[in-house]
């Protein structure tokens, strides 16, 4: 069954959502040889991947994975939100949306953290909270009792996913060849927790629509899908937007030049966003209207794991105040908005303000590490 979708594939004919659900069956299938799922994986990403197709990939891996047992009465009361990357955009920064999802835990908001170990950078999300001395492997009622309790739960992929244990062979056959996969943004698409509320960044303008729209799909509420710039020509302007419409997939995922998948302060960013109270709107943001501080991107680059766990806690602690505060400050200003907690990025760029100089940030800390 798979030869036959990777051969409609290759006939640039998209795959239905029955499809996509049977192709699923096939990849996490153990019986399945790697090279055919490699194949698959491939033909998909040659043809582009459409909306609806992540969408459906989407909901079928989530509904694989294993469910935190969260009270429906409490999630129905909150937003849920995460933070996250797709990462690939190669630039070595330090972990800005593990460092904004703690600020916004400080600030009240409930954060529902999914992630994993380093693939395309130095210090994944789980490494840099495991140097932290923040527990990582919690099993499906450890973590709800976190998040539920504390505002912060980590969700390790490998331990809410098992079913991707048959998919690596054929995503490291794919890496041999140079050929990126769905699987280079599925990612944070994927959270068992289902959040509520999400920002997340992408490493190409072009991706910002397309997944906004699949996060949609997938019932998040307030949604907002960013792509930063290091200078003011590397993203699309709004006008450009409005002149070609909406990209109908993402491009493959080759790195830009100069794009950040998180909000940038260097210069220009894509934003696609929508909100239960509004519509979807594509825009673009300059940040000159924050008191930024003069910045390049080696002021936002970090290290391995424990070089960036240091510039985490000098960040909460106050002690860390130039660039790298500012990214976080942006960054957390746009996810406090998204939780619904503020009600503009500025406003939520004062309440993470207030949140580290009050010392409710380094405290947030501290207690999530004293697991």
């Amino acid at each position: 069954m798979l030869g036959q979708f990777t051969q409609q594939l290759a006939a640039a004919a998209p795959l239905s959502e029955a499809q996509v659900r049977a192709a699923v069956g096939s990849l996490v299938d153990a019986a399945v040889p790697p090279a055919a799922k490699a194949d698959f994986l491939s033909a998909l990403a040659g043809k582009g991947e459409t909306i609806a197709e992540i969408a459906a990939f989407a909901q079928a891996l989530r509904e694989l994975s294993l469910t935190p047992p969260i009270d429906p009465a409490w999630r129905a009361s909150r937003e849920i939100l995460d933070v996250c990357g797709t990462g690939g955009d190669q630039l070595g920064t330090f972990n800005i949306s593990t460092t904004v999802a703690l600020v916004c835990a400080a600030a009240g908001v409930a954060v529902a953290k999914h992630g994993n170990r380093a693939i395309t950078s130095q210090s994944g999300s789980a490494d840099v909270l495991e140097a932290l001395g923040i527990r990582i492997d919690l099993a499906p009622a450890e973590a709800t009792q976190s998040l539920r309790e504390r505002n912060f739960a980590f969700f390790f992929a490998p331990n809410f996913h098992p079913a991707f244990k048959h998919l690596g062979p054929a995503r490291k056959l794919c890496a041999e060849r140079g050929q990126r996969t769905i699987f280079n943004f599925l990612g944070p698409l994927l959270n068992p927790v289902r959040p509520t509320a999400q920002l997340l960044g992408v490493p190409q303008p072009g991706m910002c629509a397309p997944l906004a729209r699949v996060l949609q799909s997938l019932g998040v509420r307030r949604g907002m899908v960013v792509c930063g710039s290091v200078g003011p020509a590397s993203c699309r302007s709004s006008s450009e937007s409005k002149k070609n419409g909406e990209p109908g997939a993402p491009p493959a995922l080759r790195t830009v030049a100069g794009t950040l998948d998180e909000l940038s302060t260097l210069g220009t960013n894509t934003v696609a966003e929508f909100y239960q109270e509004r519509g979807f709107t594509y825009s673009t943001l300059d940040p000159v209207s924050f008191p930024l501080q003069p910045a390049t991107l080696a002021d936002l680059r970090g290290g391995d794991k424990h070089a960036n766990a240091e510039i985490i806690r000098r960040i909460l602690n106050g002690a860390e105040r130039g660039p790298k505060r500012d990214a976080v400050l942006l960054n957390a200003g746009a996810a406090l908005f998204v939780a619904g907690v503020a009600s503009s990025m500025a406003e939520g760029w004062e309440i993470a303000t207030a949140v580290i100089d009050d010392g409710r940030a380094v405290t947030k800390l501290q207690e999530l590490a004293e697991r």
